[in-house]
């Protein structure tokens, strides 16, 4: 077992004179024998590919020279191969009423076909980017131009559930597992009608094949970068998406991991997949292993072809690449201008079809792999390289393509089984969301026991400062301070730390969401539902304690109205932090959540009473939600009929409770009406957070 072993990946009939088949020469662990196939997991020092004992028809294209086998996920459904074909393609971006618009893609054109690995690249602000996102369907705004789809207009509801989109930062939840990630991904994705063990096959066949089997049960926090970006690409191959792009995917890895992940990039790609990615300035050991490239400079192709044909191409137009440079390098030199402007003359010479364009080759047929042919051994194969089937063995084919049926002009193929709406009904989605918003929430200390212990803790603080005065008819003055604080402090606690951590969530959101996995109501009711249980319970300690601690009236009814009071507007104040997380970013929000609760709180009818305000601002307290939780406590304290107070003093003004409420202004308030408009507050404002989220998903494209 100590000798190597070599493996090669076989390239399709129409990559025949353009590219060479890729070698790689690895040495694998103790104790493999014969029939183990590779599998892209991490290896060891080396950073090759691990070797793993896998069925015969695991992933097609991956061959090992030993067993002539190809390895397939299995289990996954079937999808046809995708073509994406577009034609004077061009984005532009305002810049102001004056200035007009920025023209990012000037009229580009190009043909990414399946079974390739292909790499869009090009400097810093060429584009890059923005072509992706227009193929992927999240730019629509201000593009013009042509996108195909196998040869037909591209439809792009259609298109979004065929493809996905892994962006650069890998946008996972931190406290869920990779095995309860891979559920929920494929619980949300496949739908009702594959049954639970079913699901179970596929995600443990995922998790063998990318390597991450061994760290199911760890959490996605304590990952490396290689293993999240392979749990990023797990979480969308549970619907076998046909189109899958990347941003940047090897941005942050080291080199071996780099090499591991183009690894299985190349093999999803020989699975049948259209696999394209944006990358910056790959080493000349990855640059090799694109099949095709896709070069931009200035929103205009320079470059369109194979990897082999670059150098020769830049050659024919005097720019010779030393044989010491990687040409990666020299093109991204080339692109900048470091030897001349020379950006027009690579423009028109893509236009002329001057580079080594895989369009000018015989286009593959689909169902190119079911024409069987003899191989130099005498073995049948097919002409893509797999083995032809034994008896009674089934047919192979690309990703799961049924030549018999012709998929590719159904548009049941292209709706891959679901006509309309997501693969599970919104109340199923509401469930699974519901299920793991609590299981984070719970798993997550900083949120959870941080604030439990927080309100516990001030809780016993302001019930020590005001400790005994709630019948005193002398303190009345202090009593309702500390009722203005313990509404105050609930209205910051429950708004702030929302405001730092729904981007997060936000994030995760946005990647799910536009790669079709559920609907916005679904995760809005499921995050409005799970906010509510441990805002409540917070709430709930904290008036606990200080209630009792500072010798408020023992009326159980009392309690529950004052209880009641302080839980709805820290609901409020949530909700207000949740539309304040939605529309801005962590550093706008911190500044403008508590500048935005100042009028708020001036408002709130404690500083100034509402008689004591001009007439052109005493409409102002009716928007403040703090007055109505701070009202409403008070009349639940010192209203409906309380009795005379005692007195510890000669003289107490305010022994009657209705004297001090009408002093505060107070006397004719009605608790319910207080309720209700904290009722309709959150209702309120919950609603315009949730068309907030719609603008934002509208303003990404």
């Amino acid at each position: 077992m100590d000798e190597l072993r070599s493996v090669h990946v076989q390239m399709p009939p129409r990559y025949e004179g353009s590219l060479p088949c890729v070698h790689y020469t690895l040495s694998p662990p103790e104790g493999l024998n014969n029939g183990h196939m590779f599998s892209s997991a991490p290896s060891i020092a080396n950073g090759g590919l691990l070797v793993k004992k896998v069925p015969n028809n695991s992933l097609p294209g991956v061959v090992d020279t030993n067993n002539k086998r190809p390895m397939v996920l299995s289990h996954l459904p079937s999808r046809p191969p995708v073509d994406i074909q577009f034609t004077d393609l061009t984005y532009s971006v305002s810049e102001g009423r004056k200035r007009g618009f920025n023209t990012i893609l000037k009229g580009v054109n190009g043909k990414f076909r399946s079974g390739e690995l292909t790499a869009i690249m090009g400097p810093s602000g060429a584009g890059k980017s923005t072509l992706m996102n227009s193929l992927a369907g999240y730019k629509t705004s201000h593009l013009t131009g042509s996108v195909r789809i196998n040869g037909k207009e591209r439809q792009l509801r259609r298109f979004r559930k065929m493809s996905c989109y892994i962006m650069q930062d890998d946008q996972l939840l931190p406290h869920l597992t990779v095995l309860e990630a891979m559920n929920i991904s494929a619980n949300l994705k496949l739908g009702k009608d594959t049954s639970r063990a079913e699901k179970k096959v596929v995600v443990e066949e995922i998790l063998e094949m990318l390597g991450l089997a061994e760290c199911s049960n760890t959490r996605t926090s304590n990952l490396s970068g290689g293993q999240r970006k392979r749990l990023s690409i797990a979480l969308e191959l549970v619907n076998n998406p046909p189109v899958m792009f990347f941003d940047e995917p090897t941005s942050g890895l080291d080199s071996a991991s780099c090499f591991q992940c183009l690894s299985l990039l190349k093999s999803l790609a020989r699975g049948g997949r259209t696999i394209i990615c944006t990358i910056h300035q790959p080493s000349a050991r990855l640059f090799e292993m694109f099949d095709h490239l896709y070069i931009l400079a200035e929103g205009q192709c320079i470059y369109q072809g194979s990897v082999q044909g670059l150098v020769p191409f830049l050659s024919s137009l005097g720019f010779v690449c030393p044989g010491y440079h990687n040409p990666a390098d020299y093109v991204m030199e080339v692109a900048c201008g470091e030897h001349g402007e020379c950006v027009y003359k690579l423009v028109m010479a893509v236009k002329n079809i001057k580079c080594n364009n895989l369009d000018l080759l015989p286009a593959a047929s689909p169902c190119a792999g079911t024409e069987v042919v003899k191989s130099t051994s005498g073995e049948k194969v097919h002409a893509n390289g797999i083995p032809a089937p034994g008896p009674g063995e089934p047919v192979p084919t690309t990703g799961g393509v049924n030549c018999t049926t012709s998929l590719l002009d159904s548009d049941e193929s292209l709706m891959l089984g679901h006509s309309t709406g997501f693969p599970t009904s919104g109340l199923l989605q509401f469930y699974i969301l519901l299920k793991r918003t609590f299981l984070s929430t719970l798993r997550d200390k900083t949120l959870t026991l941080m604030r439990l212990l927080s309100h516990a803790g001030l809780g016993i603080l302001i019930g020590m400062i005001y400790f005994g005065i709630g019948n005193d008819a002398s303190k009345v003055i202090s009593n309702s301070g500390c009722i203005f604080a313990s509404v105050l402090f609930l209205t910051f606690n429950a708004m702030m730390p929302t405001i730092l951590t729904f981007p997060v969530e936000m994030g995760v959101f946005m990647k799910e969401h536009l790669n079709y996995w559920y609907s916005l109501k679904s995760f809005y009711f499921a995050k409005t539902m799970a906010d509510l249980p441990l805002q409540s319970l917070c709430s709930i300690v904290y008036v606990t304690v200080v209630y009792f601690m500072t010798s408020q009236p023992h009326d159980p009814l009392r309690f529950i109205m004052v209880l009641n009071m302080c839980v709805l507007t820290s609901l409020v104040a949530q909700s207000l932090g949740l539309l304040v997380g939605a529309g801005m970013s962590i550093e706008n929000g911190i500044f403008f959540g508590p500048a935005s609760s100042v009028p708020i709180i001036l408002f709130s009818g404690f500083f100034v009473n509402f008689n004591a305000l001009p007439t052109y601002m005493q409409w102002l307290p009716y928007i403040s939600y703090v007055r109505y939780g701070f009202e409403g406590t008070m009349v639940a304290i010192y209203g409906h009929g309380r009795e005379k107070l005692k007195c510890s003093e000669a003289y107490c003004h305010f022994k009657n409770p209705k004297k001090f409420l009408e002093e505060m202004d107070m006397g004719k308030a009605e608790y319910w009406i207080d309720a209700v408009a904290l009722v309709g507050f959150f209702v309120g404002i919950r609603f315009i957070t949730y068309w907030v989220f719609r603008m934002r998903l509208h303003a990404k494209r």
